[in-house]
């Protein structure tokens, strides 16, 4: 079966892949689409691609709860983040909000310091 772009990841990607990493894919996509609708208050973080790893994108809840999945462009979360109205933002102009990093420590108490 050919593998269908159902979000255009391939079209607004446009020719640049990484060299390391596998592409993104409709199941990345998918999985920022549950997390966002299966959370209040989400908002995401595109990620620049780098030499090893392909764009990726951050979801982040109102309670600092995250998850990271490849994107393959900009343009493909900004149109998920547009069809969900919900808001995007270029990780490297903002960083990341304080809330994840407060999950972050969180979770490591939690899980007893590791």
């Amino acid at each position: 079966m050919r593998w269908r772009d159902r979000y255009g990841i391939r079209r607004l990607r446009g020719p640049k892949i990484a060299k390391f990493d596998r592409e993104a894919t409709d199941a990345d996509i998918e999985a920022l689409i549950a997390f966002a609708r299966s959370r209040r208050g989400v908002e995401f973080y595109v990620e620049p691609e780098t030499f090893a790893t392909d764009t990726t994108a951050v979801a982040v809840a109102d309670d600092g709860e995250w998850t990271r999945r490849r994107v393959g462009s900009p343009a493909v979360i900004h149109k998920v983040a547009r069809d969900l109205a919900l808001p995007v933002y270029d990780v490297q102009l903002t960083g990341y909000p304080q809330r994840m990093r407060a999950y972050n420590e969180r979770r490591r108490r939690e899980d007893g310091g590791l």
